[in-house]
């Protein structure tokens, strides 16, 4: 059995957003249901080798989300791309893993690898990066990443997982708007899709936006038909103490989720 976590569940801003005194924010400020740290997703799994997890992406809020988790430094992880709310946290692991003396692994593909050289080279000295552009194999798990429309933020790359004996399969795309039909090709056939949504319904013109909103999702959902969807990735629009209507099947990801594969 796969367990993932949502360590985050918010956008690039987090929720609450600091200048804000929007519904949304206030609660996250007083109760904490709405509180969503940048999207960060832990993996937990033994046939994952001898480490037995895994994390994708690594944002600003890396240190707290591992205080949550009990973790002081993870070995391994997978990047999608290269926007701060997806790597700000990489300083502090190089950090965690120079003191804990040991070297951490980052796979991605090779523009989002020189990206994050190119910003922070020194930081090859404590994470080993290493390409995922022609899949990688985790235990039984294949792994696939592919490049998708991330609007006007330019790119992101998503992942699926496949495992060889079950036929299990899942991804995640967490930063994608206006999908290609080749970039929808691979979100066939899952057991479970974890897609961002940030606004329920986006008011703002398409050509500034770079996330699907959730009516938009649950269009593109439709034609996928996974049999289970998380929404992750959401603004301070989005408030889960509101029931929206979502079909069977599909949920809003929050903060310290599990959900088994």
């Amino acid at each position: 059995m796969t367990r993932l976590t949502f360590r985050g569940t918010g956008d690039s801003m987090g929720v609450p957003r600091v200048y804000c005194d929007c519904e949304v924010c206030n609660e996250a400020r007083l109760t904490g249901e709405n509180r969503r740290f940048r999207s960060v997703l832990q993996i937990e799994d033994e046939e994952l080798g001898e480490l037995g997890q895994m994390w994708i992406d690594c944002g600003p809020d890396w240190g707290r989300q591992m205080e949550a988790a009990g973790v002081r430094a993870p070995e391994r992880m997978l990047i999608t791309h290269a926007h701060f709310d997806h790597i700000g946290g990489l300083v502090e692991w190089a950090d965690a893993c120079r003191w804990l003396e040991q070297q951490g692994e980052a796979y991605s593909p090779a523009e989002v690898i020189n990206e994050i050289n190119s910003r922070f080279p020194w930081l090859n000295k404590q994470i080993d990066f290493r390409k995922a552009d022609d899949g990688l194999t985790f235990g039984g798990w294949q792994v696939k990443t592919w490049k998708v429309c991330h609007g006007k933020n330019g790119y992101s790359y998503a992942y699926r997982f496949d495992h060889n004996a079950t036929g299990r399969a899942w991804a995640y795309c967490s930063d994608a708007i206006a999908l290609t039909e080749e970039q929808r090709e691979p979100l066939y056939g899952l057991d479970l899709l974890i897609l961002g949504t940030s606004f329920y319904e986006e008011p703002y013109p398409f050509d500034t936006r770079s996330v699907y909103d959730v009516k938009e999702a649950l269009v593109l959902l439709a034609e996928l038909t996974p049999k289970r969807t998380v929404f992750t990735h959401m603004s301070h629009d989005l408030d889960l103490r509101r029931d929206y209507g979502l079909p069977e099947g599909v949920q809003f990801a929050r903060t310290g989720m599990t959900v088994n594969i």
